[in-house]
């Protein structure tokens, strides 16, 4: 059950991550090869000049990178702490004498919710992620 309800999570996340790669994150690299061709056609620019060229045009890609890694990293520390509690419950309710059938299904339940839980601050992350990727650059 916990691997069915992982999945569902990471196919939805999945799902919002290609479509901020495709709606964002794409149209910046464009704009990051055009700018670094740009600094290669320059003929009078020093070769350090033409590197801090390239460096330049790279940052804001680079940013949005990072935005978006920290951004699903946060997410999976928050459904890692949920799911965590669910164990330490199940883990206490087995301790307290509990039948095993009883605490799978307290467990599977409890991450069910996590889930649940989750999925709906995918949309919400999406939103964060692509508002700060447009003010990239800018």
């Amino acid at each position: 059950v916990a691997e069915v309800q992982q999945l569902r999570v990471q196919e939805a996340v999945d799902a919002k991550v290609k479509n901020v790669e495709r709606e964002n994150i794409r149209k910046m690299q464009g704009l990051m090869f055009r700018c670094s061709a740009g600094c290669c056609e320059d003929n009078q620019a020093s070769m350090q000049q033409v590197h801090q060229c390239i460096e330049h045009c790279h940052a804001p890609l680079a940013q949005a990178q990072a935005l978006v890694t920290s951004e699903l990293e946060k997410f999976q520390d928050r459904l890692a702490r949920c799911t965590m509690h669910c164990n330490d419950k199940a883990r206490d309710t087995m301790c307290a004498g509990s039948m095993e059938l009883q605490v799978k299904w307290q467990l599977d339940s409890c991450m069910a919710k996590c889930v649940d839980d989750h999925m709906h601050l995918i949309p919400t992350m999406t939103k964060k992620m692509k508002e700060s990727l447009s003010s990239i650059g800018k």
